[in-house]
């Protein structure tokens, strides 16, 4: 069994005492919702991932499920799978619940009629029965540089693989991005309804890079797990009694009408090794010894160093506030 599947870190140092943990990152929780945030409870987008389903779990532990809060939000795109494996989690730990289909919100603000506009200037056929989604080429084979492709599958089941102008890959991202932030909308919706906060679910991977919609999933109140390496998440999962099957599952964005790993949308390289290589960059660990925990070359364990530096530079407007004069 693989790293990727087996879930454990290959490095020793990503190894936690989950209890421990848990019982730190619960009782900040605790004490930040009540000296910090004066709230009661928390709300979150629960979507059938693993992050959203430790954050639930971390917010029923930490306050008990009557004051957890969760909103499933698919849309016309949206994998039947999340919201099943979403309702299996609030299941398992007992959290109230609501279905909110934003699909007919996001076609009204036109969406799905913007995004596929700016598709058709790479691909004028695109229409009703096709299905696309965004990859990047992977920077250890174009020599650092993230390229952006399109990928689109037409009613016939032939699919295609072309460049993407930048007005366009723009264009289709401007309008995927209204689905983040209408879920943000609604869930701020029932925190205000409730006086609850928001519960942010990024892990350290994904808010150290950028990998989220300004005002969009990076906007919450609190973000529990923002600390943590994805690998500590999937250990912090099995602690809890995450179901089964939401370990099994490989991270996808489930945002584009194809199926699209986090991997070949953002990230240079499976989770497990990215955490080994953020890590080494993060402590200082020499490129060999990297290369040797992930069973790359030393030259590539620089090349994904480089594209996380690239990241960071992109991720300080997304983590930035507003600019005011003093």
């Amino acid at each position: 069994m693989t790293a990727q599947t087996s879930h454990r870190p290959a490095f020793a140092p990503l190894v936690l005492d989950p209890e421990a943990e848990v019982e730190r990152i619960t009782g900040w929780m605790r004490e930040r919702l009540r000296l910090d945030l004066r709230k009661r409870g928390l709300v979150l987008g629960l979507s059938g991932g693993i992050d959203s389903s430790v954050s639930a779990a971390l917010a029923v532990r930490a306050l008990g499920a009557k004051n957890v809060f969760a909103l499933f939000m698919p849309e016309n795109d949206s994998d039947p799978e999340s919201l099943r494996l979403g309702r299996s989690v609030a299941e398992t730990f007992g959290i109230d619940s609501v279905v909110e289909d934003i699909g007919p919100a996001l076609a009204a603000m036109g969406c799905y009629e913007r995004r596929d506009a700016f598709i058709r200037e790479a691909v004028p056929e695109y229409g009703t029965g096709w299905a696309s989604k965004i990859v990047f080429d992977n920077p250890m084979t174009t020599g650092g540089y993230n390229i952006s492709s399109l990928v689109v599958r037409s009613p016939q089941g032939e699919t295609r693989k072309v460049r993407l102008g930048a007005g366009a890959y723009l264009g289709i991202v401007a309008a995927t991005n209204m689905k983040q932030r209408t879920r943000k909308q609604l869930e701020y919706y029932h925190a205000d309804r409730l006086n609850f906060a928001v519960l942010g679910t990024p892990n350290r991977l994904e808010y150290d890079q950028g990998f989220f919609v300004k005002n969009g999933d990076g906007a919450a109140d609190i973000k529990p797990i923002a600390h943590l390496y994805k690998s500590q998440v999937y250990q912090l999962a099995a602690h809890l009694g995450v179901p089964a099957e939401i370990l099994s599952r490989p991270p996808t964005t489930d945002t584009y009408s194809l199926p699209q790993t986090q991997e070949e949308f953002y990230f240079a390289l499976p989770y497990d090794k990215m955490d080994i290589c953020l890590y080494g960059l993060e402590n200082a660990v020499p490129a060999d010894v990297i290369a040797e925990a992930t069973g790359l070359k030393a030259s590539d364990v620089e090349l994904v160093w480089a594209d996380i530096a690239a990241k960071r530079k992109v991720a300080r407007y997304l983590h930035s506030q507003p600019l005011i004069i003093s």
